[in-house]
Parts: structure tokens; sequence; C-alpha cells
């Protein structure tokens, strides 16, 4: 299967747009001819619902529904248009159709239509997350975020959808790391979810807020934080991670971005799975409201998620991850893009607790904690510097010998001379893996990959994997700096 050549990216879009999901592109073609802030559209637009008696009555149950309070019940289309807005119409008539043309995918394997289910759930719980994140802004706004967060992962919902022979073959290693899965669909599929996610908001005009939080997710703005944030939180609801601290963080940093206590954003989130759940029923899509749980509690982090067993060996994800950063050197020339890759890999690979990347500052003279992720690949809050001019340390020992190395006894002679405080501190009672991080030649920073307690098996295979990905990093950001 695997040696047939492969559809482009611009060859899956088309193929989901055209063939998959006609239903949604016609409908998003005819709403982009209506513009949001242009009421004298709203009779034209009800003329064309109204040729739709499954649309016509999914808007006057949404326009009904508690979520939008009218003093009276709304009866007609016009009516609810002129009640709801033009852009809210707009909303409603394509989370429908996006819905409707979903849950109708046929030929999909069980396990594949779970994980189809789950997707879509997620995401229509993220819309409302996000749209209850932003009560202070202009509705105009809040529609905008609502749509961008649903239709985030749009990508790799309608992949799951089609029915295509390489679903039923990539299902068998969805028990991977998050991470590892999504590139090994690209290594097998030949296009990223998020190529498919951009995409298919440009070709259903989806909104610029959309494609900019999937085309430049570095330009972290309040609206794309909270777009980030929602998905996050309905993921991590549905599937609660292993490590509570991670999902109490994730609450702490939706109430920092609501101004509000923790537990003001837990009553929220619960009565927003409530309307979620009403809403579901008005879309005609309540076989997802068993997705839809609440906040877990402490006895839903302790069961583990019953999943797939990986099936790939570690050699098999480092040649993974190897192909990912060449291929990411014709793409790219985004080093954080490649450093998230290396990471990531890193840590799911080879459970390593803690996995940084160290960048200089302005002149060189200093150290700094850049980038960190956990053993889950995931975003790990981690502050640190090293000086590189009051003396030796084990950073400045890795930059001047210029390849990776392994402390796994810092009490061991070799390393008397650069056991400084903060290196004691950082390795605590572990054991480290340095490499330098270069591009032609030039050092950029330092990568550590840390088990934080010696209880965790190590061997030089390990060592020979960290030191082969991290030269091969060093390789592909050389041959991206010399593309135009």
């Amino acid at each position: 299967m695997r040696d047939k050549p492969k559809r482009s990216s611009s060859q899956w879009v088309a193929m989901l747009a055209k063939e998959e999901l006609p239903a949604i592109t016609s409908i998003a073609s005819i709403l982009d001819k209506f513009s949001n802030d242009d009421r004298s559209s709203i009779p034209k637009l009800s003329k064309v619902i109204l040729h739709d008696q499954a649309l016509s009555s999914c808007l006057l149950k949404v326009a009904n529904s508690s979520s939008r309070s009218p003093v009276k019940k709304v009866t007609t289309v016009s009516r609810a248009a002129i009640f709801l807005g033009i852009q809210s119409v707009k909303n409603i008539c394509l989370t429908a159709k996006v819905l409707e043309g979903l849950l109708n995918s046929k030929r999909l394997a069980p396990e594949v239509y779970e994980r189809l289910m789950r997707l879509m759930a997620n995401a229509f719980f993220a819309g409302l997350l996000a749209r209850m994140m932003v009560p202070d802004y202009d509705e105009s706004t809040q529609e905008e975020v609502y749509l961008a967060a649903m239709m985030y992962n749009i990508g790799e919902t309608s992949f799951w959808s089609t029915g295509n022979p390489l679903t039923k073959e990539l299902i068998k290693k969805a028990g991977m790391p998050k991470i590892a899965f999504e590139q090994y669909c690209a290594s097998v599929a030949g296009v990223k979810f998020k190529e498919l996610s951009v995409g298919l908001a440009k070709t259903w005009n989806l909104g610029e807020l959309l494609v900019k939080s999937l085309d430049q997710p570095q330009s972290r703005t309040r609206e794309m934080n909270i777009i980030s944030l929602s998905n996050q939180l309905s993921e991590a609801i549905g599937s609660p991670p292993k490590n509570r601290a991670k999902f109490d963080q994730l609450l702490k940093d939706v109430g920092k971005t609501m101004d509000i206590d923790v537990p003001a954003v837990k009553k929220r989130v619960e009565v927003t799975r409530q309307l979620a759940i009403e809403l579901l029923g008005s879309y005609n899509a309540s076989v997802l409201e068993t997705y839809l749980r609440p906040i877990p509690k402490q006895q839903d982090f302790a069961v583990q998620k019953q999943v797939l067993q990986p099936e790939l060996s570690a050699e098999q994800q480092v040649i993974l991850t190897v192909k990912s950063l060449s291929e990411l050197s014709k793409s790219s020339r985004n080093v954080n893009e490649f450093l998230s890759v290396t990471l990531g890999n890193l840590a799911q690979i080879f459970h390593y607790h803690r996995c940084t990347f160290w960048v200089f500052n302005s002149d060189r003279s200093t150290l700094e904690c850049r980038q960190t992720v956990d053993t889950e690949g995931q975003p790990l809050r981690f502050m640190g510097e090293f000086s590189l001019q009051d003396g030796d340390n084990i950073m400045t020992y890795i930059l001047e010998h210029g390849e990776a190395d392994v402390i796994e006894d810092h009490k061991h002679p070799k390393w008397r001379d650069y056991m400084t405080f903060d290196s004691e501190q950082l390795i605590e009672s572990g054991i480290i893996c340095l490499a330098p991080v270069k591009i032609n030649n030039k050092d950029i920073g330092v990568i550590t990959a840390q088990y934080l307690d010696k209880s965790q098996a190590f061997g030089q295979d390990e060592f020979s994997h960290f030191s082969f990905i991290t030269d091969h990093l060093s390789l592909c950001l050389s041959l991206a700096s010399r593309k135009l």
C-alpha cells in the first residue's frame, strides 16, 4: 500500500472538499456570498435556508435554545435570521452541515468510527468553550473565535471520515504518543493533518483567524491562545492525561485568561457542557453526547486509557523522527518547528522526564532555557540559565567538545571541574544527555535530555540514538538555512 504514489497536500484537500464532503463545500460557497455586516442580505439568506428543510429546522431549534434566550419563541427562518444576526446564522448553517456531513460517513472500521466521533465531540465542545472564554467580546468576534476553535482540527477529523484504506492501517498505531502518531500518519499518508486543516480552511473560506492560528501559531494573540486552550481543555476532559498536575495547570491557564479562579472556571465549563448537549440535539447529533464528559475527578486520572499499544520499536521511531526532520528541512526555516519535533520525539521515544533547548542570549554570554517538554512531549514550564563567562560548567564543556555526551554520575572525577551549583541543580540525582545544536557549524544552543532519578534504565543504545537525532537536527537546520 505504501509503495503507491502518495497524494500531495493539495490533492488531499481537493479530494476531501469535492468528493468526501461536497455538502460542506457547497454550503460554504453559498454562505461566502453573504457579508457578515450586511443586514440587507438577511432576506436572501433566509430564502436559501428555506430550500433545505433540515437546515431550517436546525436553525429554529438553535434560535430557541437556552443559549439564545429569545423573549418569544422564534417560529420562522426570517425572524431567526433577524434575531440571531447574519454571522451567527452562517455559523449555525456551517456547523449543521459539518456535523451532518461527518456523521454520514460510510465504510468506517469500528475503531475509526470511534475516533471520528470523539474528535467531532471534542471540536464542537472546543468551539463553545472558546466562546465561553470571551464573554466581554462583541458578538462578531465571539462567533469568529467559536468557528476557529471548532474547525481547528478539521483536517484530521475529515481524514478519518473518508473510509480510505489508509485509515484502517493508521488506526492500528493510535496508541502511540500523540506527536509520534501524527508524524507516523504524515509519513504514510504523505500529508500532515495541519496541512489539511489549512487547506480546507482556505477552500471553505473559514476566516483569517483560523488560518492564522494554523499557519502562524507563533503569533500568540489572545484570541489564538484561546483557540489553543479550548481545544486542549476539550481533549483533556474527554481523555484525561495521566498527569493530574498538567490538567490543573490547564484550568489555571483558562482562569488567568478569563481573570477568574479555578472553581469559577469549573462551573462555567460544566454550564457549557450542558449547553453543548442541548445544542447537539438541535443539530441532530445527539450521538455525540456520550463523548461530552464532566470535568474529570481524581479517580479518572488514575484509570489508564484503553488504547491500542504502539507497534513501533524505538529504532523505528528514531527513523521516523529522522524522516520528519528531513522533510521539514525541505519546507521550513522555522527553528522552533525543528526543535518541537526533536524535543517531543526524544521525550516520547525514550521517556525522558525533561527535554530542553538552551539558547544563547544576545551577547552569547549566557545559555537560557527556551523550550522544555515533559515525558509525553507536552510543553513544560521550566526556568534556568547558565553563565558562559564565570568559569567552566557542563554547558561550556559540551560547547567546547562539540559533540554529544552523557553524565550518568555527576560525582565521577571526569566532571569534577564542571559541577557548579547550577550544574548540580539541573542534574539533581539523575542522568543527563547533552548535545550542541549547530547551524553551518556555528553553535546556536544546547539540547539536554534528562531522567530526574536513576530508576530509569539507560544504555549505550539510547545514548547513540540521542546523539544520532541531535546530529541530524543540526544537519537539517543547516540545509534549511541555505534555502532561499
